[in-house]
């Protein structure tokens, strides 16, 4: 069930990043009777030693896979939660992260999607995943679309969606970057990334077999679904601790 998000509380909010997103989580927050007390982006660095910054209920970061851990560190060494829509830390200091929240009391809440429908299709993916661990003769593969500004490929949430699938077919073992004219086998996971114009995002994920082909698609319209989904987390964050998902947040 979705968490009652019409009975939230004030908060003070800090932002981390002020790019499009930054804007926007801004726009909604205050819509929604939030106060943006502090506002971080790269030429004021320093602001993370503010008053401002410490009065925060919760920080919302989004910026770049080599800012991200460090942002995290800094806003820990004021005591702020943190809601994170970073994606690319988690290799290299996700064990160090989830120390310093299960450790040191800290919060944090990732995700590598924010919008509440993409925790729907998230959900539906790994439901439709089990069912087809019984189905061999049905392939799987992924593709997603993305805007020509973003730098990581397969985007997080494809990521996210591929270990989803990998945890429920057996037959499977592993996602591989898809590559033009590049051999696949067959206990692998191809996932195609496709940079063009300003699209938000699209995942596409097809079981083919030689019948048929059952295909599942979330695309986004904008990035607004994102930012609203990120404020709703924010709000659940203020109110709980340690390190938090989506799925604590929707419980599918």
């Amino acid at each position: 069930m979705a968490p009652h998000f019409n009975k939230y509380r004030y908060m003070k909010i800090a932002l981390i990043g002020y790019g499009k997103m930054g804007k926007m989580i801004e726009q909604i927050a205050v819509s929604r009777g939030h106060e943006i007390v502090s506002i971080i982006d790269v030429d004021n660095q320093d602001d993370f030693d503010s008053e401002a910054f410490a009065s925060a209920d919760v920080a919302i970061e989004f910026t770049t896979p080599t800012a991200a851990y460090g942002n995290f560190k800094k806003a820990f060494k004021k005591n702020v939660k943190v809601v994170s829509g970073s994606t690319g830390w988690m290799k290299e200091h996700g064990d160090d992260v989830r120390r310093m929240c299960t450790d040191e009391g800290q919060t944090l809440f990732w995700a590598s999607n924010f919008s509440i429908g993409v925790a729907i299709f998230s959900a539906v993916n790994r439901y439709l995943a089990k069912i087809m661990n019984d189905f061999p003769q049905y392939d799987v593969h992924m593709e997603e679309t993305h805007h020509i500004h973003k730098i990581d490929a397969p985007s997080g949430t494809a990521i996210t969606l591929a270990e989803d699938i990998i945890g429920n077919i057996d037959r499977k073992t592993e996602w591989v970057k898809g590559q033009e004219g590049a051999p696949y086998d067959a206990a692998t996971l191809r996932v195609d990334s496709l940079r063009r114009g300003e699209v938000p995002g699209i995942h596409t994920i097809r079981y083919d077999s030689p019948a048929d082909c059952i295909t599942i698609t979330h695309d986004a319209h904008s990035r607004q679904g994102f930012a609203l989904g990120a404020v709703l987390a924010a709000e659940y964050t203020n109110e709980h601790k340690g390190l938090l998902t989506i799925s604590d947040m929707f419980k599918f």
